[in-house]
């Protein structure tokens, strides 16, 4: 059954109401006139308005696109109340008309403040931004204070004394109240201005376009960098490239990771290779009289078209995983130099779709990312629970059916699971569900809640508190130790957490923009890769440990990450997606959902990946039998064929992934090398004709 509806949606809509009727009030406040009921309105207004920052901000961003915006909502309060103050105060006309003129400057004062803050935002929006490059020799300039550059929460703040000495000056009919409210205001809107046109001096002002580019142009002689990741995309898909950055800090030669979107930057996971973001295609060009060689593209995107305009830099598709979807044998794939793929699975893929990748530019390079996924160690323990893995993928953007189990049988999958003793579920869904299909994310949000009822209510009594004692395995932690026992696993994980947070959490005061996080991102100190390593696998180690070991769990963000979910999974219910080929790197036991309305053989046909997967259908039937077979190796059909297929699908165990990736990068950056060479000496006058059409690396054949 779905959540029942939440009583804070109706929040916002209690929230508007409330702002209208008083409103409503001041407006009979300051016509009967009531100087009472009009203050008290006032106040009411001016305090709910204040609270709706941080209360209901939603709220406001709707009324400001419906031009309701802080401004125009203070005016019409300051505006009732000198209606008010006409018909209530016997206050003499010349200090009435000095309070006036006094709102009146306040406002011009705040709209010369937005004005300065518009032109502050746009000289510090430099032309490239960076993460881990040291960005001393640029002197760059800490953001302004929130209040100043954000004007929504400027002006209802700093028109609290005005408005406070105007509503003094109705109950007391005293000029004086008000005149030193308006004056306190004021010199608070004009001060800002003032302060916030400092940013435009020579001393806060952040370097031009051109001091920017010669910077960025010694910073790329003096680090010299080879090989690199390229990337673009939207909010959500950062995953894509994350995925890729132990590989690219373990290669030889200096690394680097190119971006073309801005708020990219900090969606990049914790690294010490150099981050660079180059919005523009003028300043984009500019690597092409860098040192780079290389280029890794682990996902196709508009722009990519517009980095391959370089022709002195090769360019490598790595994809984002490997999977039996069309999209994995993308036509796009053949404008670049090599397509490099895990093993024979993804070269036959290529053949087979005739999309125009010649094969002697396919490359098997297996997938080195998976190096810390352990390889099966047999059973689980009959006493123990058998964690089970269910890690569809999502909807995709062609939202065809048999894309995600979730939205045909992901309750029904989880609900057998639920009803066996013996599992404890693990559930990490895709970070894009429901991105496309809101039905995907609704069908996500009720298998939440059926794993969230069925935590609340123990299976068995004593499953409520355990007595037994906390063994750690290679699998984890079998045996639930009772509550006591488990806050120092408890303390021990938020000490981890905060420790791992230390190393890598990129914490910015509010307010802090683009060209103070560089000035925070500069180059990380020496050994700190190392330590980011060892906080993150002790972080493991001790989120592991802390649940309890007959709990079901919802796994969502980065940590714990996937690989580290295989570790802890003696079983695996995926759909059609790389998350399959990267679990075989365990040999352990799988299922593949169909819901593509595909018979069980057209399917293992389609899919190769399948092969040696037990099939489920939308009903969940067969869950049980599946379960019985990863208890008893006797009843596992499919043992030696996932052996067989790991390897046609990623490739051979020797030699190692890594040096094989490390062999195509040597191979490929002497590529762009003999090219650059030989477009020196055509330059210097040598008739050398240019080379034929790359057959290949050698080791793709």
């Amino acid at each position: 059954m779905p959540a029942g509806p939440s009583p804070r949606r109706g929040a916002p809509w209690f929230a508007l109401a409330a702002l209208l009727c008083l409103f409503i009030l001041q407006f009979i406040g300051a016509l009967l006139p009531n100087g009472p009921l009009l203050c008290a309105a006032t106040a009411g207004g001016l305090a709910l308005d204040l609270s709706l920052r941080h209360w209901q901000p939603g709220l406001l961003t709707v009324m400001t696109r419906l031009h309701g915006d802080e401004a125009v909502r203070q005016l019409l309060r300051d505006l009732l109340i000198v209606i008010g103050l006409a018909h209530l105060s016997g206050i003499d006309t010349v200090p009435r008309l000095v309070l006036v003129g006094g709102l009146l400057a306040c406002y011009a004062a705040h709209f010369a403040c937005r004005a300065l803050g518009v032109v502050v935002r746009r000289t510090r929006t430099l032309p490239i931004v960076t993460r881990n490059i040291d960005t001393s020799a640029l002197r760059l300039s800490p953001a302004p204070p929130r209040p100043l550059i954000r004007p929504g929460r400027r002006m209802p703040l700093f028109a609290v004394p005005g408005t406070t000495g105007l509503m003094a000056t109705v109950l007391t009919d005293s000029a004086g109240w008000g005149l030193l409210g308006v004056g306190v205001s004021l010199a608070l809107f004009a001060g800002s201005a003032a302060y916030l046109a400092t940013w435009l001096l020579p001393g806060k002002r952040p370097p031009d376009e051109q001091r920017m580019l010669a910077w960025f142009r010694d910073w790329l002689a003096e680090y010299r960098p080879e090989v690199g990741i390229y990337f673009s995309g939207g909010n959500g898909t950062a995953y894509q490239a994350n995925m890729w950055l132990s590989t690219l800090a373990a290669l030889d030669g200096n690394a680097v990771v190119v971006l073309r979107e801005r708020g990219m930057v900090q969606q990049i996971a914790a690294t010490d290779v150099p981050i660079v973001c180059l919005p523009r295609v003028a300043h984009l060009m500019l690597l092409e009289q860098s040192s780079l060689k290389m280029l890794l593209h682990p996902a196709n995107a508009p722009k990519t078209s517009q980095i391959l305009r370089v022709p002195s830099i090769k360019h490598a598709f790595t994809n984002h995983g490997e999977s039996d979807k069309l999209s994995s044998c993308n036509p796009y794939a053949k404008v670049y130099d090599q397509v490099w793929v895990a093993g024979p699975a993804a070269r036959k893929r290529y053949a087979l779709a005739d999309v125009g990748v010649d094969d002697r530019d396919v490359v098997e390079v297996g997938r080195p990312q998976l190096a810390p996924i352990r390889p099966y160690a047999g059973p689980p323990d009959p006493a123990g629970p058998v964690s089970v893995l269910y890690a569809p993928t999502w909807e995709g953007w062609t939202d065809a059916p048999g894309n995600t189990s979730v939205l045909l049988a992901g309750e029904n999958i989880v609900r057998a699971l639920l009803a066996d003793p013996r599992v404890r579920l693990l559930y990490k869904p895709h970070p894009m569900t429901g991105t496309v299909n809101p039905r995907a994310g609704e069908a996500d949000a009720r298998i939440r809640a059926l794993i969230a009822r069925a935590n609340a209510t123990p299976r068995r009594p004593a499953d409520a508190e355990r007595g037994a004692v906390t063994v750690p395995t290679g699998r984890g932690t079998r045996g639930t130790p009772p509550r006591a026992a488990r806050a120092p696993l408890a303390a021990e994980l938020a000490r981890r957490t905060a420790e791992l947070n230390e190393l890598t959490a990129r914490a910015f005061r509010p307010g802090a923009d683009e060209v103070e996080r560089m000035i925070r991102q500069t180059a990380p100190p020496p050994g700190r890769a190392e330590a980011v390593a060892a906080a993150t696998e002790a972080w493991r180690t001790a989120f592991w440990a802390a649940q309890p070991a007959r709990a079901h769990l919802i796994l969502t963000g980065s940590r714990p990450d996937i690989y580290s979910c295989f570790n802890q999974a003696d079983l695996l219910i995926s759909d059609v997606s790389s998350v399959v080929a990267d679990y075989l790197a365990s040999t352990k036991p799988y299922a593949v959902v169909n819901t593509s309305g595909l018979s069980e053989a057209d399917f293992h046909a389609a899919n190769p990946t399948t092969r040696a997967a037990t099939v489920l259908g939308p009903d969940a039937h067969g869950i049980p039998a599946l379960l019985d077979g990863v208890l008893d190796p006797a009843q596992d059909a499919f043992a030696a064929e996932r052996t067989r297929l790991k390897e046609y699908l990623l490739g051979p165990s020797q030699p190692s992934s890594r040096v094989r990736f490390q062999q195509a990068v040597h191979a490929l950056c002497a590529a762009a090398d003999a090219r650059r060479a030989r477009q020196a000496r055509l330059a210097g006058g040598g008739t050398e004709l240019p080379i034929p059409r790359s057959t290949g690396h050698p080791a793709s054949r």
